[in-house]
């Protein structure tokens, strides 16, 4: 989950959100990219709440797709955005 500037508290929207077209080629049955604060402004995806984005991924183990999960979110940018590095750390 990647989380806007001032979330939890009061999010920062308008943001721009860069690294989402080089992703889309790679999405499909394998990796997913769920917008949940985000909408489209004059042709640009820009925050639009708290938790702005969701990056999951499979692969041939937990590891794998914990790798490619993060791998994928650390090439999405946005001003302010945070994350947690720890989720799915307990499963491997």
């Amino acid at each position: 989950m990647l989380a806007a500037h001032g979330y939890p508290g009061a999010p920062r929207a308008m943001d721009p959100i860069h690294g989402l077209e080089a992703l889309a080629a790679e999405e499909g049955e394998d990796l997913w990219i769920l917008h949940a604060g985000t909408k489209s402004q004059a042709g640009t995806v820009v925050t639009a709440g708290g938790r702005v984005l969701t990056v999951a991924a499979l692969g041939s183990g937990p590891a794998q797709a914990r790798a490619r999960a993060y791998g994928a979110a650390a090439r999405i940018s946005f001003a302010g955005s945070h994350s947690r590095s720890d989720i799915a750390a307990g499963e491997l």
